[in-house]
């Protein structure tokens, strides 16, 4: 006979009244849970730490935006340069007459106005706020995109997990780059070529470069390329291991896997109302800022969208506005205006406002006084920058200025305190370490660094 054969009636009655009991003793657990504080003192908890959002829209001001002009301003004064101030939706809290559509999501918004670096070249400040560090020997850090992406993504996403749209990488291209991490981390640009049409008419140039296969290449015959490169890849990485060489195979396939996949429909901007795209403005920061919010919708963690100029912006890049100030900022906020606020009233009617940080920023501010050419010069001393949307406190000042604009106050924030809150609003361990190409480990954040605790929610 079999174990089971030999097993008495009473045996397996007392097997079914060991698993009566247990599961009174459950329930019975369990409802006393309920009833005592410790279920009540659990939910409040847990309340207390809301889901962290997912996903991260980074507006890159290429050149450095004057904060007078935007979000400190200083009518009072004479280097306020006869720009107003307007009311927002939150009581107290005003911004320039330049950002109308912006100022009525104030309530969503944390401006740190008490900015304070120590780099005034673009090069220099793009890299620092960007990576977090300041380019120094042979450690090549990786951008924020590249860090934050590391974290948030989803391996199986078929769509890349930091995507840069219409980047300016002229003032230093490594601050738009994987660094350390590796080509696996590389952002995917998006911006050259193809035409984004409204009413029939071209609009904007937005597109992934070499997404479709060549004409004379079918699937098959694309197929047995493929089988032949990873045959040479095999043979390359069995006698040269490491790193870099299992991050380039990983990111070719994460290349061909992104060709293949329905998800590439997010960059066909053609499916969505003309009204739409008019509202968030026909420009390419305008439509960037829309592929923005349909990658958002497909699971891609990180984005940044770049405004580099305007129309009416004379001979000045960007927002480096070192002649004719007050008329080219007007001129880029025309664009940033619509664009910006579009986004986040976009992203609240789709329910996906509170699981998105929205950051706007650049790589420092301008003087507060005007120069003989009616500029604004760099400068990094006091300046700012928004948090917005998910995992942020909105309606919120952080800091303050002087009343001329010349120096911080209050609260000082600098490059590392900035980057770090950002990372306690996405809920990512800013002391993470990663292992950097000299083989030393480094942090997300410079470990010195004091998030903003007052703005993350």
């Amino acid at each position: 006979m079999t174990r089971r054969q030999k097993l008495r009636p009473q045996q397996s009655a007392a097997r079914h009244v060991s698993r009566r009991t247990l599961l009174q003793a459950t329930l019975g657990c369990a409802a006393s849970a309920i009833s005592s504080n410790w279920f009540p003192a659990f939910a409040a908890e847990t309340a207390d730490k809301p889901r962290r959002p997912g996903a991260c829209i980074l507006l890159w001001m290429s050149g450095g935006p004057s904060q007078i002009d935007t979000f400190d301003p200083k009518p009072e004064h004479k280097n306020g340069g006869g720009r107003l101030s307007i009311e927002t939706t939150v009581p107290g809290i005003q911004i320039s007459e330049n950002l109308p559509q912006v100022a009525k999501w104030m309530k969503r918004m944390a401006i740190v106005r008490s900015m304070s670096t120590k780099e005034g070249d673009h090069s220099r400040g793009t890299y620092v706020m960007r990576t977090g560090y300041r380019p120094q020997g042979p450690i090549q850090y990786p951008a924020i995109g590249a860090l934050y992406s590391k974290e948030l993504t989803n391996k199986d996403a078929d769509l890349p997990g930091y995507v840069s749209i219409s980047p300016f990488r002229g003032f230093n291209a490594s601050a738009y780059g994987p660094g350390f991490l590796g080509p696996r981390y590389a952002p995917l640009v998006v911006g050259n070529g193809g035409i984004v049409r409204v009413n029939g008419q071209p609009t904007s140039s937005l597109k992934v470069e070499n997404l479709n296969l060549p004409g004379t290449v079918d699937v098959a015959r694309h197929d047995d390329r493929l089988s032949i490169l990873s045959g040479l890849e095999d043979d390359f990485s069995g006698s040269r291991p490491g790193n870099a060489v299992d991050g380039h195979r990983t990111a070719y396939k994460n290349a061909i896997r992104m060709m293949r996949s329905e998800s590439i429909a997010a960059f066909e901007l053609d499916s969505e109302p003309d009204a739409l795209k008019q509202k968030y403005g026909l420009t390419e920061f305008g439509m960037g800022c829309l592929l923005a919010r349909r990658l958002v919708e497909r699971g891609v963690p990180f984005i940044e969208v770049s405004l580099n100029n305007a129309a009416g912006n004379g001979g000045s890049f960007g927002w480096d506005t070192h002649q004719e100030n007050l008329g080219r900022v007007a001129s880029l906020c025309q664009v940033l205006d619509p664009a910006w606020a579009t986004l986040m009233e976009d992203l609240d009617q789709r329910g996906l406002l509170d699981s998105t940080t929205i950051i706007w920023m650049g790589e420092f501010g301008r003087t507060p006084r005007i120069n003989s050419n009616a500029g604004r010069d760099h400068f990094p001393a006091a300046w700012s920058s928004v948090l917005a949307g998910g995992g942020v406190k909105g309606g919120s000042i952080v800091g303050q200025t002087s009343p001329d604009g010349m120096k911080v106050v209050d609260r000082p924030v600098n490059a590392q305190d900035f980057l770090g809150t950002i990372c306690g609003c996405l809920g990512i361990d800013s002391q993470a370490e990663n292992i950097s190409n000299v083989g030393r480990p480094i942090s997300v954040v410079d470990p010195e660094a004091k998030p903003i605790q007052e703005v993350i929610a």
